[in-house]
């Protein structure tokens, strides 16, 4: 007889309750079905559909192309996958910026339509009033501070954020007021390790990094960079897992090679 073992599905509930007893909390981003499965089967914590996918799936330079449709279009895809994850899904640019009646409708749609269990949205005390009204839906929200790419028209470089007083003291307040509202944790992107850890420290709720030091409450990485699908692209922060694109290229060089010399397929690979 064969016993089937019950999955615990993590929530934010989960998450808060890991930074209280200090384990590190693990995040990587998934934008379709088969790879979520793989994500999700290796034991992580948190799944980040991110508007990164207007880059990695879609060639954009930027964050900023990606629609509401086709984030959600990705998030369904990683919901139907994910059996152990949490699963957040970026508000992409333009969704709720300005408007907290559109932040809200957008929110809801993802939610809805994808199934997905929260959103996550760039800003501070810029952003307040979406993020407020988003949470009175009952919609669990994760913040995002230091470097917003939805914002590097703004900046004009990817550079490190908030390494002068005055943008790190900021940094420090949107995060406190993140946190007020009822964000249930927030990324730091790119910015000095030890104020990362000033804030990690501050704050109730759970900090998640990326390129930003090893003091926060956990760590996530774009899934196409760590496992070296991108080639070329590699960051300070960046550690890369795997070089699938070597891998990937040479299995399907050799593929047109057999089909080529009429090797593939054989008698055996036939009806």
């Amino acid at each position: 007889m064969s016993v089937h073992k019950e999955v615990k599905r993590i929530t934010t509930h989960t998450v808060q309750e890991m930074k209280t007893r200090g384990e590190k909390i693990a995040m990587l981003t998934a934008y379709d079905y088969s790879m979520a499965a793989v994500v999700d089967a290796s034991g992580m914590d948190i799944i980040l559909v991110g508007d990164s996918a207007s880059n990695v799936m879609a060639g954009h330079e930027t964050t900023l192309p990606i629609t509401l449709d086709q984030m959600i279009y990705h998030a369904s895809a990683v919901v139907r996958a994910a059996k152990r994850a949490l699963v957040v899904v970026d508000l992409p640019f333009g969704t709720y910026q300005g408007n907290s009646k559109e932040a809200l409708n957008s929110a809801i749609r993802i939610m809805k339509e994808s199934g997905a269990h929260a959103v996550k949205l760039e800003g501070g005390i810029e952003i307040a009033e979406s993020v407020s009204r988003i949470l009175t839906a009952g919609i669990p929200v994760m913040g995002h501070l230091g470097l917003t790419p939805q914002s590097i028209y703004k900046f004009g470089t990817y550079t490190v954020r908030a390494k002068e007083d005055a943008e790190a003291a900021k940094l420090k307040e949107d995060a406190l007021k993140l946190q007020e509202l009822g964000c249930f944790g927030i990324v730091l992107e790119k910015i000095p390790a030890q104020l990362a850890k000033e804030v990690s420290e501050s704050l109730l709720i759970p900090t998640i990094g990326i390129g930003a030091g090893q003091h926060c409450d956990g760590q996530v990485l774009v899934i196409h960079d760590m496992l070296g699908i991108n080639k070329g692209f590699k960051p300070r922060f960046l550690r890369q897992y795997a070089n699938l694109y070597d891998t990937m290229n040479g299995a399907i060089e050799n593929y047109v090679s057999d089909v080529k010399g009429r090797e593939f397929p054989n008698e055996k690979e036939q009806y």
